[in-house]
């Protein structure tokens, strides 16, 4: 009999900009722990060409060439929506699509940011509630957390960003999905929000490589504060830096990349994913990263 050859999975990350992304070793090294030939490729997107129709193209040719998934980012995340046969709750509460699988002829879109973010709170927390929370940054990942704090029990939320219609729109669709009132404001009223609240999350790109510094001043953290960052690369953000020193419990990006990736791996193959395992991996690959950055030159 001929040898029997390991099952494949063939998944693609398609976005701009995603030469440094993670995502394609994430998934390989998981699909390698599961016995599995999983191939994962970085496709480049440009909306500024002819965005829907260049990514429908794509979407038809990962389909006919038996790609079993493909995970979205920017800039394509919404473009892609009405691209799609179907639509999972997670990405009908965001109306934003951040993996899509393949059902036959049928692609369907899922959104992970939102289920992901939420483990990664489940991990930091434990049994304890969220309590109040004052969430900076209405953006793509701003919607995805606010809509996983208020399926995680959150007190009140209130939406902090300098777009007030940006702050205002995210607040209506937590209404519209959930039932639940949350509110707007803007980063001048963040030290009277912050010292009312439990919980501090950073939706921003603050505290990233080329947005540097920290979304509001590090006076507002105390001891008592609970505080998450979207950001993962640093994994150390200023951000998370003075909350530690306040004596606050730093929660960092880290838990959301992987838990979102582990949820679209699961998505992809059906097989369950070991987090603890692909978290292991994700600081490795940002060590190994950092170590390569500040190599000497030779």
């Amino acid at each position: 009999m001929p040898p029997q050859t390991a099952p494949s999975v063939l998944a693609a990350l398609i976005g701009q900009g995603i030469g440094p992304s993670l995502t394609p070793p994430l998934h390989e090294l998981e699909g390698q722990r599961h016995g599995l030939r999983s191939i994962y490729r970085r496709i480049e997107f440009h909306a500024e060409q002819d965005g829907p129709a260049d990514l429908a193209r794509l979407l038809d040719f990962a389909r006919r060439t038996g790609f079993d998934g493909l995970n979205i980012t920017y800039p394509a995340k919404q473009t892609v929506l009405p691209l799609l046969d179907e639509l999972a709750p997670s990405a009908q509460m965001i109306g934003a699509v951040n993996t899509v699988v393949f059902d036959g002829e049928r692609a369907i879109g899922h959104n992970t940011d939102v289920t992901g973010f939420r483990a990664s709170l489940d991990d930091a927390l434990g049994g304890t509630g969220c309590g109040r929370v004052v969430l900076v940054g209405a953006g793509g990942a701003g919607s995805a957390v606010a809509h996983a704090l208020v399926m995680r029990g959150v007190q009140s939320l209130t939406v902090v960003d300098v777009d007030a219609e940006r702050a205002a729109a995210v607040c209506q669709s937590v209404q519209e999905s959930h039932g639940f009132t949350a509110a707007s404001a803007h980063p001048e009223d963040l030290p009277a929000l912050t010292a009312a609240a439990e919980g501090i999350v950073n939706a921003t790109p603050f505290g990233m490589a080329h947005h540097p510094g920290a979304p509001f001043s590090a006076e507002l953290i105390t001891d008592r504060h609970w505080v998450a960052d979207v950001v993962y690369r640093p994994v150390d953000t200023v951000l998370l830096q003075a909350a530690r020193k306040a004596g606050a419990l730093a929660t960092p990006g880290t838990g959301m990349a992987m838990h979102q990736a582990a949820d679209a791996f699961e998505i992809f193959t059906g097989r369950t994913a070991d987090r603890s395992a692909m978290l292991a991996d994700l600081n490795a690959l940002i060590a190994a990263e950092r170590q390569e950055q500040h190599a000497p030159q030779i």
